[in-house]
């Protein structure tokens, strides 16, 4: 069995150190000259950074990665802690791996350094793919023809092949933009920032700040209303000043944060409507080609890397019967993911209530989640990080199954 991966972002590089380890046959189509990112935070939750651990990335991790103390909600106009649940002192011990904030070029270049690179093409656009009963094959930009027995899109928010094949609705923008910057730690002391994980909900904006690249860096992503022409796109810039502005009235960190960024990006967020499939025939959607979601449970990349795994393990077991291993995926995978977009989609709200009412009833809820849990975890947090990919591929992860999701 011949694999064709196009993308190789988080999820396409996952997917492919998973099928290496597996020995499976496959080829890495990207488009990009090299395998770069710049200026992006991520959090790495157990359910990822576990799978993370099994492909090799432990010492990278730790090198590279910052453990959050905990999870805190602060209060827009004084700052003070309204919710604190406990992360570092717990996580590992709870689930079996840490929790990580990290920067992306770190991750991707612990992951590209890891990839065989003669299954690796890069400066290799797809353009279309098509199947027969039993191929699949895809057209590059330059003319050149790839087939093998199954294909593997994960080419992210844009993917070409599930615009082509799986004729999704378009992308609804959410009246929403997000900024994003990064600080060095060492300029940004006098704030007296703590190595947590802190999202701070105001009327109408957000924003979200913590330690990548071994603390070195202060990352930031705040969400507020914006320009409904902007694309869906990091490559734009933003103006230090109206970003500023928008933070006035707020306690000092915020404001803080974007006055010390050099450059300032923005890109529009887009919402997405579920996927009635994320198969057809011998092509699969992974990532997000199959679940872009808007970002306020910091899932994204974590999902993409769920789904590498379960995607490998269902390839190997199944490898005489491709289109049955890829029908299996899906149902291992698609209730989680979409569920998770439905989520992140009902929190675009209650992050950004302006009604005190509104706000003293969202607060005294998640309150009320950490203060009836042993641990002080919320249900959300035991749902999100108790996933083990690898059970859900062997089908015995009954337990956590019969969690309660929300």
């Amino acid at each position: 069995m011949r694999i064709i991966v196009t993308g190789a972002g988080i999820g396409g590089s996952v997917l492919a150190l998973a099928l290496e380890q597996m020995g499976l046959d496959y080829l890495v189509l990207e488009q990009a000259p090299a395998l770069t990112e710049v200026g992006a935070g991520i959090q790495l939750s157990p359910n990822g950074v576990r799978i993370l651990e099994w492909l090799g990335l432990a010492d990278d991790l730790a090198r590279f990665g910052v453990e959050p103390g905990g999870h805190q909600l602060k209060d827009w106009k004084t700052g003070e802690t309204v919710l604190e649940t406990p992360l570092r002192a717990l996580v590992n011990d709870t689930f079996g791996a840490r929790y990580y904030h990290a920067h992306r070029a770190d991750v991707i270049d612990a992951l590209s350094t890891r990839l065989n690179p003669d299954r690796l093409r890069l400066n290799s656009k797809v353009v279309s793919a098509s199947q027969t009963a039993g191929k699949v094959s895809v057209t590059l930009e330059d003319g050149t023809l790839e087939s093998g027995d199954v294909l593997i899109a994960a080419d992210g928010i844009h993917s070409v092949i599930r615009n082509q094949i799986f004729n999704p609705e378009a992308p609804r923008p959410s009246g929403y933009v997000a900024w994003r910057g990064m600080v060095p730690a060492e300029q940004a002391a006098h704030l007296n920032i703590e190595k947590q994980s802190t999202a701070v909900m105001g009327p109408r904006l957000s924003i979200v700040f913590y330690y990548v690249s071994g603390g070195a860096k202060l990352n930031w992503v705040a969400i507020g209303a914006g320009d409904s022409n902007l694309q869906e796109s990091w490559s734009q810039t933003a103006s230090k000043a109206d970003v500023a502005k928008s933070f006035e009235g707020w306690y000092d960190h915020p404001k803080g944060m974007v006055d010390l960024t050099e450059e300032l990006f923005v890109t529009a967020l887009h919402d997405r409507e579920t996927l009635p499939t994320w198969i057809d025939g011998r092509i699969a959607l992974m990532g997000d080609a199959a679940h872009a979601m808007l970002p306020y449970h910091a899932q994204g990349a974590v999902q993409s890397i769920e789904d590498a795994w379960v995607l490998a393990r269902c390839l190997e077991m199944d490898q005489k019967d491709p289109k049955s291993a890829l029908l299996r995926y899906e149902g291992l995978r698609k209730d989680r993911a979409q569920r998770l977009q439905l989520h992140s989609r009902n929190a675009e709200r209650w992050y950004h209530l302006d009604d005190p009412d509104e706000i003293a009833h969202r607060n005294a809820r998640l309150s009320k989640h950490a203060e009836n849990s042993a641990s002080g975890l919320t249900p959300q947090q035991v749902w999100l990080f108790s996933y083990d990919a690898e059970k859900a591929a062997l089908g015995t992860d009954d337990e956590w199954r019969a969690l309660r999701e929300w």
